[in-house]
């Protein structure tokens, strides 16, 4: 009994040591911090395994995720001549992207035309939907691109879908009901993820835009955008009058409350920069005059 004991343990041991040597390649030296933050890295995984092992097939989630668009694109304004030229290049930047993501689905991309909306969020089975609002705050197709790139990945590694599945079963919802998708709201999909899902996304979808001749200094623009706009109107609410309404503030303070503070994501993309070797002397893509789009107020 003992010698079955002793090999369970030593099975244990190597399947973590296998574990973290894969998820802390770059790590030199193990801290006291970086065992836990593997602890906490493995307990994730533990929790998302249900979710892999009843996952949905690409058909059903394509599925769900279309009918959710389709609800969803209803709670904004219709587009107007001006947002569709807007539309029109956002979709053309996303799918420059999307040809290099891992999953083969069918990538839309979706503009609300509603400068109070400064986010960006992912469904599954493909749509990605970005607020006029977000845009606003770019100055290049770079930051664009890090944006797009970012809520791909929240769909190419499963975060999305999985959150439908967990969202289904905490309130009893059938994913084949059109009636019981309607349920799920607009928020959840503007809540975040999880810390590792978030920088999961950020350093996937730097990579991807990378990959498509986008400058990593887009990433780097975009999150210390964000890091501007925290401080400015969330932690210190030093808010010059006029140049943000308050719906949208209140939007950037539900932003803010949940994903990983702005220094921390800017801190692990230029480690990717470093790590992968991003050409940093890529030469940055001014943003289009094609995203300007008249300020139109959602209902």
């Amino acid at each position: 009994m003992k010698r079955i004991a002793a090999l369970l343990l030593v099975a244990v041991v190597a399947i973590a040591g296998l574990y973290l040597a894969q998820r802390r390649k770059h790590l030199d030296a193990v801290s006291p911090d970086a065992v836990l933050d593997a602890a906490a890295d493995f307990q994730h995984d533990l929790t998302r395994a249900p979710m892999q092992l009843t996952r949905l097939s690409d058909a059903e989630e394509i599925r769900i995720g279309d009918q959710l668009a389709q609800s969803y694109e209803t709670e904004f304004p219709p587009l107007t001549a001006s947002t569709q030229i807007t539309q029109e290049y956002v979709a053309e930047v996303g799918a420059r992207i999307a040809t290099h993501a891992s999953r083969r689905l069918p990538y839309h991309f979706h503009l609300l035309p509603d400068p109070n909306f400064i986010n960006a969020f992912a469904v599954p089975g493909g749509h990605v939907f970005i607020g006029q609002g977000l845009i606003n705050q770019m100055t290049t197709e770079d930051e664009l691109a890090f944006v797009l790139g970012h809520e791909i990945e929240h769909i190419d590694h499963y975060h999305a879908v999985e959150r439908v599945q967990i969202e289904a079963r905490l309130h009893n919802l059938n994913l084949d009901l059109v009636a019981a998708l309607a349920q799920i709201p607009i928020s959840l999909w503007q809540a975040g993820y999880s810390k590792d899902e978030e920088f999961e996304a950020d350093r996937e979808g730097l990579r991807i835009a990378a990959a498509s001749g986008y400058s990593p200094q887009g990433a780097i623009l975009m999150l210390n955008r964000f890091l501007a706009l925290d401080r400015e109107y969330v932690i210190h609410a030093e808010t010059p009058a006029g140049e943000l309404s308050q719906v949208a503030i209140e939007g950037l303070e539900g932003y803010f409350s949940s994903h990983p503070e702005p220094s921390e994501r800017l801190a692990r993309i230029r480690e990717v920069i470093a790590d992968d070797r991003l050409p940093m002397a890529q030469p940055l893509t001014p943003l289009s005059d094609k995203s300007k789009s008249a300020n139109i107020q959602r209902p």
